[in-house]
């Protein structure tokens, strides 16, 4: 009833583990597939090791996390290491981040044949050295590095969308024709910033953060409502998810799979296995036989 198959990956259930959240080593992602998640996305990585931004990273707001890693990695030879350690037991999605196309190419040539999807992060809000939403705020650039990888790699291509645009659509619709095969949504909303009132210096190193969490699941729903409408490529999920109802929402805007973040730090690893508990329930409740019933299901009213 959970089983879901996205370009190829075919999974258990429709839940994945979402990029930046204990996908730095292969322990940490045998961890989350051990748990019940339906497949395992890893940290962002780069050509090139990089420490990212000093402490403090990350501070807690209403309704979710404002987080300025900077996107801090062991680069590529220390992942690839990592990622043959794995034990199979679920699909894997490398997250690769770079500052051009060449980047990217270089680095999904890399990992072709480890992994069995790349995701193209071109939406950070708090990268270093011009790798974040930049790309992924222009159409034209976001085209360039999804072609440059389509390339070189016959592994599913996604791209992960920011919200922080005047229209995603017309990212979305670029990246498809460009040849991607899934899209992302969204990366983490923002930049935003919190102060200490005691001090009055910002709270994190680098000021700003990007914002995810409960707190940005109604703008992640609309986002995916609007592209699903525009785009023939599966959609992918994620923003502030925490229980099965948030899944069916997304479902019914148009997702084919979820991914889960920050819920993780609220409700632990088990947070994977009582969604699909949660979901099958409702499934037999209302009748569906299998999720793809209700992909979209929202855009027939």
């Amino acid at each position: 009833m959970l089983e879901t198959e996205i370009c190829r990956l075919k999974m258990r259930n429709p839940t994945m583990l979402a990029a930046g959240v204990l996908g730095t080593t292969a322990s940490s992602l045998n961890w989350a597939a051990r748990n019940g998640a339906g497949a395992v996305v890893t940290k962002s990585f780069s050509k090139e090791p990089n420490n990212g931004y000093p402490n403090p990273t990350t501070v807690e707001v209403t309704g979710g996390f404002i987080n300025a890693v900077g996107l801090s990695n062991p680069g590529v030879e220390a992942f690839k290491v990592e990622l043959k350690k794995l034990e199979g037991s679920v699909p894997v999605v490398a997250s690769i981040y770079g500052a051009n196309p060449e980047d990217f190419r270089i680095l999904a040539t890399k990992i072709e044949g480890i992994v069995d999807m790349v995701e193209l992060n071109v939406s950070c809000p708090h990268a270093l050295g011009g790798c974040g939403a930049s790309i992924g705020q222009d159409p034209d650039f976001t085209a360039e590095v999804v072609k440059a990888v389509k390339k070189v790699i016959s592994t599913p291509l996604s791209v992960k969308l920011t919200p922080n645009v005047t229209d995603i659509v017309e990212i979305a619709v670029a990246s498809q024709k460009a040849g991607c095969d899934a899209l992302t949504l969204i990366n983490s909303l923002g930049p935003g910033m919190r102060i200490d009132i005691e001090t009055a210096h910002t709270v994190l190193y680098n000021k700003f953060g990007g914002l995810s969490g409960p707190a940005i699941k109604p703008v992640a729903l609309r986002c995916v409502y609007d592209v699903y409408e525009a785009v023939d490529v599966p959609l992918m999920g994620v923003g502030g998810i925490r229980d099965y109802r948030d899944v069916v929402e997304f479902f019914f805007a148009g997702a084919s799979c979820v991914q889960i973040g920050t819920a993780i730090y609220y409700d632990g690893l088990d947070v994977f296995r009582d969604i699909s508990t949660g979901l099958e329930k409702f499934m037999i409740r209302k009748g569906y036989q299998s999720v793809k019933e209700m992909v979209g299901k929202t855009h027939n009213y």
